[in-house]
């Protein structure tokens, strides 16, 4: 006779890894290329996370860089980065860390080559994004949740 108090067994998989969405614009060009460069770097991240199935989950990590030089925008990119994940005997207060911070730290790799790819293709230097804490980032979107109400947009 199994015991009811025995722990359920916790299961993490990564299913699939792939690009959602990229947009790369460059509205001022060729103009940006004859001008000074001196980069000013807008940085943004966002994740979202859809339900698929019982235990199966799609984890969107937004990634989002506008580049400015002399007052121009010399680049936009976004880079929708995603993977499906799947998560088993976790509890709910487990589940929000995994999928707000475990999954989003797996996904930024593929994100950061993404970006530095294609900045690159454009004609431009290349794009090296620094590291992201995201148990830090997670923690300040649970403190800003129970703030100002629940949301599933990190920024």
């Amino acid at each position: 006779m199994a015991e009811e108090n025995t722990p359920v067994e916790k299961q993490f998989s990564i299913q699939k890894i792939y690009t959602k969405d990229l947009s790369f614009e460059t509205p001022n060009s060729p103009k940006t290329f004859t001008l000074k460069w001196e980069p000013a770097v807008d940085f943004n991240l966002g994740t979202h996370v859809e339900t698929l199935e019982n235990s199966l989950y799609e984890v969107i990590l937004t990634v989002t860089i506008t580049v400015k030089s002399a007052d121009t925008t010399a680049y936009l990119v976004e880079v929708k980065q995603a993977g499906i994940f799947s998560l088993g005997g976790f509890t709910e207060q487990e589940l929000g860390p995994m999928l707000g911070s475990f999954c989003p730290n797996i996904l930024f790799p593929y994100a950061r080559e993404t970006v530095s790819d294609i900045v690159a293709r454009g004609g431009f230097p290349q794009m090296l994004l620094a590291p992201v804490n995201f148990d830090a980032l997670y923690a300040q979107h649970l403190q800003q949740g129970q703030q100002a109400g629940s949301s599933e947009t990190i920024n």
